[in-house]
């Protein structure tokens, strides 16, 4: 990419801006779960085509695609995920959630405008000889929607994929680079206990299935530190329990409900079973017995060298080195980009959001980012995928 486009880049970008702060806030006023992005991608597909992309609708589920450029040419995507949290915001921003209880409270409002951003700079002055094609996904935080459009296509014919995440660790105007792997494996945990009722004052006579969930869950951060290997990081985390009917009755069921994660892939094809051996154990040794259920949500994001080496390029160039940070360690977060990354290399980029007060955390109802990151997202974001037209034309 060379000096000249990119002042040209961010001229364009300055005219568009203001129009894409107040789509930023609109979507942020009236977020959608994930698999309902209907409004969403509706209002996506409208922008898409007034800027004279060819444009895909319902394509998994709720998701758009969007295509400019030579047909028959090499192509390059980006994907950005647009669904929210059912999480009650609690920010008093003057655009807050008008939906109770939903919030996009991940970034994902800003990765969508981020996505139109780019597809406007694009539009100005269509690729030539390559093609890029824009994803437009739903339903990440359930880990789906990935699938659903890796199912439907979505990934067929691309030679490379860029994502971006919103990290609030980082300042606003600055992003994070890491080369290899940048999320963790991540599954679904569900644990059924079963014991047996009786009466409160009288504990003996039953096999109290809230004290076998209580061992379950305790005893397994306890294996973790002795049973597994200490230089592979393991998480195991319970979000909810369920059970009981009564303060003075002993409950016969109780129902868990968690997360697991770990950074080696063989490692994380292990844990099942490892788990499920574990809780059957405790259980057995209370009197009770166990269910245990597993679903594999995400594999680990693995993020392509030489695609990673375009974009620092790219970055350092829009922001300076200052701005560009490594990322020193894999985080423990899981991401279904994963699975886009199954059929085709690709880079997820971390956007920092945090403004001078700092920011609250990821899927926290005071999330609040920083607005200044969508320009910065932006301009990486298309600078790369230019700068990989540029190279590929000139093999």
């Amino acid at each position: 990419m060379t000096t000249t486009s990119s002042v040209s880049l961010c001229d364009l970008l300055e005219q568009d801006l203001p129009e894409l702060l107040e789509l930023r806030r609109h979507l942020h006023a009236h977020p959608e779960l994930s698999g309902e992005e209907h409004q969403t991608a509706a209002l996506v597909s409208g922008e898409l085509r007034r800027l004279g992309w060819r444009v895909q609708e319902g394509v998994g589920r709720t998701g758009v695609l969007a295509e400019l450029g030579a047909v028959d040419g090499p192509m390059v995507g980006l994907r950005v995920d647009m669904d929210a949290l059912p999480i009650e915001e609690k920010t008093g921003l003057a655009y807050s959630s008008k939906r109770l209880g939903v919030m996009h409270a991940c970034g994902h409002d800003l990765h969508t405008c981020i996505g139109l951003g780019v597809a406007r700079l694009l539009a100005a002055s269509p690729p030539q000889g390559a093609r890029v094609r824009l994803l437009f996904q739903p339903a990440e935080e359930l880990a789906q929607g990935a699938v659903w459009m890796r199912d439907a296509g979505a990934v067929e014919g691309l030679e490379a994929l860029y994502g971006v995440h919103v990290v609030p660790n980082l300042p606003a105007g600055s992003v994070g680079i890491r080369r290899g792997c940048l999320t963790a494996a991540a599954g679904e945990l569900e644990i059924q206990i079963r014991g047996e009722g009786g009466h409160g004052a009288r504990p003996h006579q039953a096999v109290d299935a809230v004290w076998m969930a209580a061992r379950v869950v305790t005893e397994l951060q306890q294996s973790i530190a002795r049973r597994l290997d200490a230089l592979q990081p393991v998480v195991v985390s319970f979000g909810k329990v369920e059970g009981g009917k009564a303060f003075n009755v002993i409950a016969d069921q109780v129902r868990l409900l968690g997360t697991v994660r770990c950074l080696d892939l063989e490692q994380h094809d292990q844990l099942p079973a490892w788990i499920d051996e574990t809780v059957q154990a405790i259980c057995a040794s209370c009197g009770g017995s166990a269910e245990v259920n597993y679903r594999t949500i995400a594999p680990p994001v693995q993020n392509d060298r030489s695609l990673t080496d375009l974009l620092e390029r790219c970055a350092i160039q829009c922001l300076g080195r200052d701005q560009v940070h490594p990322v020193e360690q894999p985080s423990l977060g899981a991401e279904d980009f994963a699975e886009l990354l199954r059929d085709v290399p690709g880079m997820m980029v971390r956007l920092g959001v945090a403004g001078p007060q700092g920011c609250a955390p990821l899927h926290n109802g005071q999330f609040a980012l920083d607005e200044r990151a969508l320009a910065v997202g932006i301009n990486v974001l298309a600078s790369t995928l230019l700068a990989w037209i540029a190279d590929r034309r000139d093999r």
